[in-house]
This record gives structure tokens, sequence and C-alpha cells, in this order.
């Protein structure tokens, strides 16, 4: 089986002591965050951010310290099966116009519990009720 790691970042913005959270549309039909493999040489954080540039547009983000979390799952490409760890950071943004690469077909900033019923996976809905706990007791 091979392995492959991915970073990614549970992106937010805060409007009146509200938080929303950035969701991409996936063209397989899921919604999920942004993130993406790691390159030879990046750190888990520098590959999080290109990522999250590449997919989105957005090359300014202020990375909360204190969180990070991982999700682990297994998927096949023809043949191959993988396992996967993804790392997600946590990062605030002005909300701002997204540019979507080719690898989306759309995205929308929600409110938690929007955002929670829109999520497509179980592990993506976990991590959003981490980091909006997160939110709650360190913001």
């Amino acid at each position: 089986m091979k392995r492959q790691i991915s970073a990614g970042i549970v992106v937010f913005s805060e409007h009146n002591d509200k938080f929303e959270y950035l969701l991409l549309h996936y063209p397989g039909g899921h919604w999920g965050f942004p993130k993406g493999k790691m390159e030879e040489g990046e750190t888990k954080q520098q590959a999080a951010r290109r990522e999250l540039e590449e997919e989105t547009g957005i090359d300014h983000i202020e990375i909360i310290p204190g969180f990070e979390d991982n999700i682990e799952y297994y998927f096949r490409i023809k043949n191959d099966a993988y396992f996967k760890t993804v790392i997600f950071f946590l990062g605030k943004v002005d909300k701002c116009p997204i540019v979507l690469s080719h690898e989306h077909q759309g995205y929308e900033w929600l409110d938690y519990a929007r955002a929670h019923q829109r999520l497509t996976y179980q592990n993506s809905k976990d991590i959003l009720m981490q980091v909006d706990e997160f939110l709650k007791n360190c913001l």
C-alpha cells in the first residue's frame, strides 16, 4: 500500500463576532477544505500555504498558533491502494473573492451549522467541530 501525506488549512473569517468557513466544491461532488500533497523539501505549513494559494488565490493568511490536527483515510486509484494523512492548520483571512483553480467547481463561505451540514465526509466534519471549539475557547 502506498502512503500519501497532504496538508491543508481550515480557512475562516470573522464578522460581527461570528465565524464563517471556506469550503471548496470538488469535481467529484464532495465539499471539503483546501488541501494538497506535500512536495519534497516542504514543511507541512509551507505545503498548506502553497496549496491554499494554488486552489483559492489566497496568498495572505494568518495561521492561528496552537491548532494542528489530521485526518487519515484509505482510497484507491485504479489498482493502487493508498493510506493518506492530511494535516490541517487553522487560518484567518479577511473575507475576499476566491480565484478557484481547475481542481474545483465552486466555493462557499458558511457559518458553522451550514458548513457542518455541507461537508461531505465525517472526518472533515470532525475537524470543523474541533476548529469551532478551539476558536470559541481561544479567540
